[in-house]
């Protein structure tokens, strides 16, 4: 692991194992959600990442740059790392280039998101030059995971190598969160399993993942009905 990030998949979820769904935002998981937060900023990871859709619904919604004054411009190859020295880094799988930055730092009120710089993780040629424009001139750090498709050992490997990342605090949706384990790339799962169970459409910790072994490491239970267990691979000493 010397050349990556170590990787620790922390996730709020349902006794069922759902990790997204309208259920999570139902007041009696109020403080459910607080322990999930408190962990996150207990973590003090470098760095915190999620796929398009949680960055979108966390932190940008519906908006999308006008690229129209982009049309035309010349953007050098290759990555661009507007900051290597921030410390705390917003890590966005983005393939397509589709969330809406409006700064190249989150703002938010938890210290555990709030004051992150951001890098855009994409594909090469799927990403519209104009907004590889953009992002430079907001300042928003990103770098290339491939052509079409992202190659995460090879993301995780320029994310420690650039920006010195490591530790990582994975904390998407199932697809992104699967890739990951898909790949064998989670170290350790920090899960707050709070008491309720998840209605149809809800989905799972992980998509299309290897069923990797993992070894419970401790487990916690809370006032509130929810239950901390975290758990490391199982081939990880």
């Amino acid at each position: 692991m010397e050349n990556r990030p170590y990787i620790i998949c922390h996730m709020l979820q349902s006794i069922d194992g759902k990790v997204t769904g309208d259920f999570l935002f139902d007041p009696a998981l109020e403080t459910a959600t607080e322990i999930y937060y408190e962990i996150n900023r207990e973590y003090r990871a470098d760095a915190f990442a999620c796929g398009r859709v949680t960055m979108q619904g966390s932190f940008t919604g519906d908006f999308y740059p006008d690229l129209s004054a982009f049309d035309g411009v010349n953007v050098p190859d290759g990555d661009f790392a507007y900051d290597k020295e921030h410390g705390f880094y917003a890590v966005s799988f983005d393939r397509k280039g589709r969330v809406g930055w409006t700064k190249s730092i989150i703002e938010d009120e938890d210290p555990g998101y709030g004051g992150a710089h951001i890098i855009e993780v994409l594909c090469e040629d799927l990403v519209d030059k104009r907004y590889l424009a953009y992002l430079r001139k907001i300042g928003v750090s990103y770098i290339f995971g491939g052509k079409t498709e992202i190659d995460i050992p090879l993301c995780l490997e320029k994310l420690n190598k650039t920006f010195r990342i490591k530790t990582l605090l994975l904390e998407g949706g199932s697809i992104i969160n699967g890739a990951f384990e898909n790949e064998g790339l989670v170290d350790e799962l920090s899960l707050v399993v709070a008491p309720v169970c998840a209605p149809a459409g809800s989905k799972p910790l992980f998509t299309d993942g290897k069923g990797f072994n993992f070894t419970l490491s401790s487990f916690e239970q809370k006032d509130c009905g929810a239950v901390v267990l975290k758990y490391k691979r199982g081939d990880i000493a």
